[in-house]
């Protein structure tokens, strides 16, 4: 079963948005085409504005802009809502700044988050046994749950 609402963490954004990296073709036509819905809150959209500014990625502000919007066009922003009081607890993620991540996946009951993040994938399995949400790499989706073309019959 392929979870329809994900999270995608900073860097699978940066992978989609910014390098367009050809191997997660397939993941970014699923949430072109609404066989996903990417979700985000305030504080993860902020985050993802502060890294396009990273010197490094050498991006000017008509690019900026350009994939500002693309990934607004395809990614849901959210209000933070607060968790529901029955929520099972979070593990903590040894990197402080992924916590949101997580807390977004569990309150808009996101079926998966992709991560490239080795701290946010150790927690893969706790999360699965507590049956929340799937944890898993960009790759690991298009190998096992990227949705095939129908083959003729």
């Amino acid at each position: 079963m392929i979870p329809k609402r994900v999270v995608l963490d900073t860097n699978v954004c940066l992978d989609l948005f910014v390098f367009r990296d050809p191997r997660w073709a397939a993941l970014h036509e699923s949430l072109r085409h609404g066989i996903l819905e990417a979700v985000t809150r305030n504080d993860c959209r902020t985050e993802w504005q502060l890294v396009l500014h990273y010197s490094h990625l050498k991006l000017d502000d008509e690019r900026r802009a350009i994939v500002t919007r693309e990934f607004d066009a395809l990614i849901h922003c959210h209000a933070a809502p607060l968790p529901e009081p029955a929520c099972a607890p979070l593990p903590l993620c040894r990197d402080k700044d992924d916590q949101k991540f997580l807390e977004l996946a569990r309150d808009t009951h996101a079926g998966l988050l992709l991560t490239k993040d080795k701290a946010l994938l150790k927690l893969a399995g706790k999360l699965r046994r507590s049956g929340m949400f799937l944890i898993m790499t960009p790759d690991a989706w298009t190998r096992g749950y990227c949705p095939r073309p129908a083959t003729p019959p």
